[in-house]
């Protein structure tokens, strides 16, 4: 069974809480794309974790979990990260972890490069996380990386980074004169790390082929959501890799494999973090209300995250292109304060009102279409049956699986990891 967890949205789903809560019933976690500019945040009995780098499974000891070649890896993040997991009594070890030999390595000179531009760009920035992301995609397509598996051969990483280093300082120099970037100090750094991580970097292809092929039950992680795909979403306002689920046999190594479920992450109204369109945001004090509600802050960068009614034009086109085959909606429990609830229907585009949604850059002349209906207004957190739940919450349910054309099969109804219902 290959199953790949993916957002439907803007990102910021409650992927994390979902695939702590599913890989109970898988043998591997595997992220396949991205890098430490999200965050999945997970509460269970040990306490509340953030994890930006590895893969949500990481909190059960008895999965392993896989960083797959689709990712940059910022070898210092990854050591703190590590470093708090332990701290917390969390077991990491090169039985439980595995990192690909083909993924990239985010260097500090990218994170450079991505500070410098977003400066540039000023008022029309794309509301980068500033963690290199979009330099380091840019370069692993320029074929100027270094990769996990250079890490084994400290000689030909350290000849890689000399000529790589020359072209990085013509632009950092020439284009945004800032000081160059010293040889020495980038291999100390990679030497650093070299020592940590070299147990842990494997051909993750071939053990995950190795793994499918004995019937072990896999699980794909991705980062963000269909909206901040690089291809299908509101770009040039996405991320730099491919956060779609028909793309996770390939970051995680294993092309030659075919997906048997999509689950689709979607959150029982929206929300954004970064710049770009979001036709369905909400001002002022409904605003507010919702975000403190839903504690709508970066889990990565801690930015409050703009906030809306659930947006069905673009829930149904994240569905679409995701290939759901079911729908894990979250935080409905958030919703219980309001008495009506609000719902973007559809857009109304130049006068005209559309279904379907539109290419990225018409999307700022979009206006949403509200539509208003009945809300609970009692508290659900503790309802752990379809029984339990009131008739208003029931209805909402419905109607969006109705909007969407997809069916919910898991309901959450607050962070813990028993606090979710299964709807059939």
């Amino acid at each position: 069974m290959l199953t790949s967890i993916v957002g439907i949205n803007w990102g910021d789903e409650g992927k994390g809480r979902m695939v702590d809560l599913l890989s109970q019933e898988y043998d591997i976690v595997c992220r396949y794309q991205g890098g430490n500019n999200a965050g999945h945040t997970v509460i269970n009995d040990r306490g509340k974790f953030v994890l930006n780098l590895l893969p949500s499974g990481i909190l059960r000891s008895d999965v392993v979990n896989v960083m797959g070649n689709g990712m940059v890896i910022d070898l210092e993040h990854l050591h703190k990260e590590i470093s708090r997991l332990r701290e917390a009594g969390v077991s990491i070890t090169p039985e439980n972890l595995k990192i690909s030999d083909k993924a990239v390595i985010c260097m500090p000179y990218h994170v450079m490069l991505d500070c410098l531009e977003e400066d540039r760009l000023g008022d029309a920035k794309y509301g980068s996380t500033r963690r290199g992301i979009s330099p380091v995609y840019g370069d692993k397509y320029m074929k100027k990386c270094l990769r996990m598996g250079d890490l084994k051969y400290p000689a030909i990483y350290h000849d890689t980074l000399k000529h790589v280093l020359e072209y990085k300082n013509l632009i950092i120099e020439n284009v945004y004169h800032a000081a160059p970037v010293e040889l020495a100090e980038m291999t100390k750094w990679l030497d650093t790390y070299a020592a940590e991580f070299a147990d842990y970097i494997i051909d993750t292809s071939l053990y995950l082929d190795q793994a499918a092929k004995e019937g072990k039950k896999i699980m794909f992680e991705a980062q963000l959501g269909a909206l901040r795909d690089i291809d299908f979403g509101i770009y040039p306002f996405t991320s730099s890799s491919s956060t779609i689920a028909a793309y996770a046999p390939i970051g995680a190594g294993v092309p030659n494999h075919k997906l048997d479920q999509v689950v689709g992450i979607m959150k029982a109204y929206s929300s954004c973090v970064g710049e770009g369109p979001f036709t369905c945001e909400s001002f002022g004090k409904e605003a507010e209300e919702l975000r403190e509600a839903g504690g709508e802050y970066g889990a990565a960068t801690g930015r409050p995250r703009r906030v809306g009614p659930f947006d069905v034009v673009a829930s149904r086109y994240g569905i679409r292109v995701q290939g759901c085959t079911e729908i894990a909606l979250t935080k409905l429990d958030v919703l219980s304060y309001l008495e009506e609830i609000p719902i973007c229907a559809q857009y109304e585009l130049n006068g005209e009102i559309i279904d379907e949604f539109p290419y990225a850059a018409i999307l700022p002349e979009a206006k949403p279409v509200i539509r208003k209906v009945k809300g609970w207004h009692c508290d659900i957190s503790k309802c752990r049956t379809k029984e339990e739940l009131p008739k208003e919450a029931l209805d909402y349910i419905q109607l969006l699986e109705e909007m969407t054309g997809c069916s919910i099969r898991y309901v959450s109804v607050g962070a813990e990891r028993d606090a979710y219902i299964r709807m059939y």
